[in-house]
């Protein structure tokens, strides 16, 4: 449990549970007393948290979900793809020296520029098994700081689109509920609680707008292959170390 309080889960699976929540979060922020502590805040403040733990969990279950979907429209995960000899996102000389080398940590042989483009899916097999080892292998979040900001900004974007869909809903089922109470004000604006539903609104238009504009597939394509991108220049940090220093 104490897992989903580090660096990681905060910022790409707590914030996009946070951002999806956000008109939820201002409603019950705005419309309940918060002058006496009584049942209802308790309520509220539980409530609050079990539905942030909720969307963090569906985020990233969602995010996994859809995964594969934009990287099968991207033309592949983007490890893979850049580590191609047709990809010129990273020059031909750093990419052969990072293969001598990453073969030499498999102990198996790498695809030469023949294979390749006889049997792209078995040199492809081989630049997936080198981001495995890359991976496993730059888990020092200080030294590797750039790749991990890099992944969290992927696993954000990745998975508030997971959340899109449930964001909108809750945002709609807010504005109804702040729309019934009005009703029941008799839409008077200027009363104490309705001008509390009118920040509740300004925050729903808001998040709205943020959800259908900024977060898309393209964004999230974008973050997978800077991540991808940096997880492959790592070699370099790695190419420095004493033989025998990484596994």
């Amino acid at each position: 449990m104490f897992k989903f309080f580090d660096a990681y889960s905060i910022r790409a699976r707590l914030f996009p549970a946070i951002i999806a929540a956000a008109p939820a979060l201002a409603a019950l922020a705005l419309l309940i007393s918060w002058k006496t502590l009584q049942l209802s805040n308790l309520v509220a403040s539980l409530g609050a948290l079990v539905l942030l733990y909720a969307i963090a969990d569906i985020a990233r279950s969602r995010g996994r979900t859809i995964e594969p979907k934009l990287f099968e429209r991207q033309g592949g995960i983007p490890s893979i793809t850049l580590f191609r000899r047709n990809d010129p996102t990273i020059d031909a000389g750093s990419k052969d020296r990072y293969r001598e080398f990453l073969a030499g940590k498999l102990t198996i042989q790498a695809p030469t520029p023949e294979e390749e483009r006889a049997n792209q899916g078995a040199a492809d097999a081989f630049y997936a098994q080198c981001g495995v080892w890359l991976r496993q292998n730059t888990r020092d979040t200080q030294r590797f700081s750039i790749l991990f900001g890099e992944n969290v900004t992927y696993g954000f974007r990745r998975n508030l689109l997971g959340v899109k869909r449930l964001a909108l809903c809750l945002n709609i089922t807010v504005v109804a509920v702040c729309a019934f109470i009005l009703w029941r004000l008799s839409w008077d604006i200027t009363a104490p609680l309705g001008n509390n539903i009118t920040l509740v609104l300004l925050v729903a238009a808001a998040h709205a707008a943020y959800m259908l504009v900024a977060v898309n597939e393209k964004s999230v394509q974008d973050a997978a292959r800077t991540y991808g991108r940096e997880l492959i220049l790592s070699c370099e940090a790695l190419l420095e170390q004493p033989k025998g220093a990484v596994g």
